[in-house]
């Protein structure tokens, strides 16, 4: 069976067809509270389509019933931002309370005739991106969906079935990237945990034989040293090849640029150079493993680790191995553990910024070799794993998302395809 001849059994429908309910949140924002019940905003949902609550701002029991008076968001109910940041999706999961924020809004989808995460994955398709895109409204400050129409817009429904096959097939990649993801997670506390024992709480093996000593960083193990930044790693910056110039870019070269530091390894960026653009201007191509930090803007502070050689702009500073002894991990966890007193360094500015030379002049503590051999041998081994779990599921997002818009437009057939489906509202 063609995939023309397979998707003849899908339905051209109205969004207002397949819900039971459409709603959209507070135009006013409730006195938030340090406890209670979740105020969701824009924040809170992720791009690819996530629940995202480890930024969480309250609202108080006595407030809760007034802003859910037209809506209590419930496990299953879909929420999207119709204003300022689009085409954000996520679906309420079970255990959640809470309520709705300035420009969200919410669909309810009827289970009789759409499974909810087929419908979640449709958002994310062409079809429903060129939807979007030719009925929005642009604003002089924010552009945003006409809610008024929105129930008129239309989407390609397939039968029960083939959604929840569908469902089924891209919700096993995202399960694999979130058991990834949070093994990633508990390496990461590892890592920094290891950190803190040992060079925050000198609580490294052996510390009950060492004496403390007075130094410039207050007292510190004996045999230790209190060094800046530029005593043991060698510091540089990027550039950017002209924009005016097409032949600098489209290459194969990485070119990394701050908002695509997230604080982990670094696989592929959403710009390549070429050898020319690299040649014409101040970019250079640093190893693996070499630590990139943010010094400009709103990502100030931020990190990452090369997975592979790349460049990377100028709002960018590379800090690159001096001694081997000193490794790019020790830098990487001196720089999480300490960002908030970098980050305060860059305030006051226009822009926040910060400098080379800022960073180069941060004070560090150079413990003895013994202790940093002992450090290597554990902390390798954990940013090793975290590499390979952070490239599965950068490839594993890249399989879903090549497999998203064939399996929204009906171009692979699941006609006769036997796959194990789900209740996709309790999962």
């Amino acid at each position: 069976m063609t995939a023309t001849t397979a998707t003849q059994s899908w339905k051209r429908v109205k969004i207002k067809d397949i819900y039971l309910g459409f709603y959209d949140g507070p135009h006013a924002t409730p006195k938030l509270a340090s406890e209670g019940a979740v105020f969701l905003g824009i924040k809170n949902i992720t791009e690819d389509g996530k629940l995202d609550l480890s930024e969480i701002r309250y609202i108080s029991e006595e407030e809760f019933p007034k802003w859910t008076r037209r809506v209590l968001p419930s496990p299953g109910d879909l929420i999207f931002t119709y204003e300022a940041t689009l085409n954000r999706y996520a679906i309420i999961p079970e255990g959640f309370r809470g309520c709705l924020g300035r420009r969200l809004a919410l669909i309810r989808p009827n289970p009789d005739k759409i499974d909810t995460k087929f419908l979640l994955y449709y958002f994310f398709g062409e079809d429903w991106r060129k939807t979007i895109a030719t009925n929005l409204i642009f604003g002089s400050t924010v552009d945003r969906i006409p809610l008024t129409n929105f129930p008129n817009f239309e989407i390609s429904l397939p039968p029960l079935p083939i959604q929840r096959k569908i469902a089924a097939i891209l919700s096993a990649y995202d399960r694999l990237i979130e058991n990834n993801t949070r093994r990633i997670e508990i390496l990461e506390e590892m890592a920094r945990s290891l950190y803190r024992e040992w060079f925050v709480k000198f609580l490294f093996p052996g510390h009950e034989q060492v004496q403390m000593v007075d130094s410039e960083l207050g007292l510190i193990p004996e045999g230790w040293e209190a060094a800046k930044v530029e005593d043991i790693y060698r510091t540089s910056s990027g550039g950017t090849p002209s924009r005016k110039n097409s032949d600098f870019y489209g290459g194969s070269i990485l070119w990394i640029k701050t908002r695509e530091l997230n604080d982990g390894f670094i696989f592929e960026t959403e710009e390549k150079i070429t050898d020319l653009g690299l040649q014409k201007s101040s970019a250079k191509v640093f190893p693996p493993d070499t630590v990139i930090m943010a010094m400009y803007g709103a990502t100030i502070g931020m990190l990452g680790i090369l997975a592979s050689p790349a460049a990377t702009n100028q709002a960018c500073c590379a800090l690159l191995k001096n001694n081997s002894l000193f490794s790019s991990y020790y830098a990487f966890l001196y720089l999480l553990e300490n960002r908030e007193k970098i980050f305060s360094l860059g305030m006051g500015a226009a822009q926040q910024n910060i400098s080379q030379q800022v960073i180069k002049a941060l004070e560090i503590l150079k413990p003895s070799d013994e202790v940093m051999r002992k450090f290597n041998e554990l902390a390798e081994p954990l940013f090793k794993n975290i590499k390979v779990l952070q490239q599965k599921n950068d490839n594993l997002r890249k399989t879903r998302d090549l497999l998203l818009p064939r399996l929204i437009s009906g171009e692979i057939n699941l006609e006769e395809i036997d796959i194990g489906v789900y209740n996709a509202e309790n999962n």
